[in-house]
């Protein structure tokens, strides 16, 4: 703890983006574009899932849990990124910024879970057809998604539990868009190394795991596809499991360069723009990757724009 006195605060000031005012206004209204898109985007392909019977599929109860967790991700970010943009940066009470950081966090733990889960239902499908009907009925899914999202909440209390424990002394100001570990760290004047030291292991440990999990499905699901003799059996196969090895490349992609690379000497703002990639890019990149690569998505969508047509004539 740092000597001297003290005055524990009770709010903060997030700076947002930066740049020139014109700029801020013209982030504020891309990004709000990108936020209203991400919303339809996602709720969309819950509402398909929900609504046609021929998406009630493993695999597609899955894309609805992950959909849902980019709902409340983008959610929890981007009405504080935009109010910062539009007044040039905003206050909040210091116990919703840890509230913020704990979501945010805890979504992309259970986000790295269901992209694991995802790719297993893939390996059963392909590598174990026999077994897949049995094995993944719908009270396994279930239980799967549901223990993805406990482990992902779970997981990141030790966390949020030493955080609140700790002192916080200013100064006030997140050189960031929203609460994330460093700068929140920063504003706290006790001895941070228990804490780092845990969020490491911790981050580490629901990163690497969940990938080299889904690298071994993957690498079994290659082989497997390799050994259909025909050309369009081997198509058809690979195609099945196309956008979930998309969705799974752009999320880990983004996540080893913000936070498993080391960025000493990066920019304050670039290490924002990396954030950015990584919280706004993703949740807007995995709906319109399914609805791009996926025919049973774009069947679905199309009979719903065609139903609604007829309902307006």
């Amino acid at each position: 703890m740092r000597g001297g006195n003290y005055t524990r605060i009770t709010d903060v000031w997030i700076e947002g983006l930066p740049g020139s005012e014109q700029t801020k206004m013209i982030s504020f209204f891309i990004l709000l574009a990108i936020y209203i898109i991400i919303l339809i985007g996602n709720f969309l392909v819950i509402f398909l899932v929900a609504s046609k019977s021929n998406l009630h599929s493993p695999m597609y109860f899955f894309l609805c849990g992950l959909s849902l967790s980019e709902i409340i991700f983008t959610t929890n970010l981007m009405p504080v990124l935009l109010n910062a943009l539009l007044n040039g940066g905003t206050t909040m009470y210091l116990t919703a910024c840890l509230a913020q950081y704990y979501i945010c966090a805890s979504l992309g733990v259970t986000e790295c879970f269901l992209l694991a889960v995802m790719s297993f239902d893939r390996y059963m499908a392909i590598c174990k057809p026999l077994h897949y009907a049995s094995s993944m009925n719908l009270k396994s899914c279930l239980q799967l998604i549901i223990c993805s999202w406990a482990g992902g909440f779970l997981s990141m209390l030790p966390t949020i539990f030493m955080m609140c424990k700790l002192d916080f002394c200013g100064p006030k100001v997140i050189d960031h868009f929203f609460c994330d570990l460093t700068p929140v760290l920063g504003l706290s004047c006790s001895d941070i190394f228990v804490v780092k030291t845990e969020t490491t292991l911790c981050a580490s440990s629901v990163t690497i795991f969940p990938l080299a999990f889904v690298i071994g499905t993957y690498v079994c699901i290659i082989l497997a596809i390799l050994r259909i003799r025909s050309f369009s059996g081997r198509l058809k196969a690979f195609s099945t499991c196309s956008s979930h090895l998309s969705v799974v490349c752009t999320y880990y992609g983004s996540l080893i360069i913000l936070y498993v690379i080391p960025h000493q000497g990066l920019s304050s703002t670039n290490h924002k723009m990396l954030s950015l990639m990584y919280s706004v890019v993703t949740p807007l990149f995995n709906p319109i990757v399914y609805s791009l690569r996926n025919q049973e998505i774009q069947v679905g969508l199309k009979k719903m724009l065609t139903n609604i047509r007829k309902f307006n004539f």
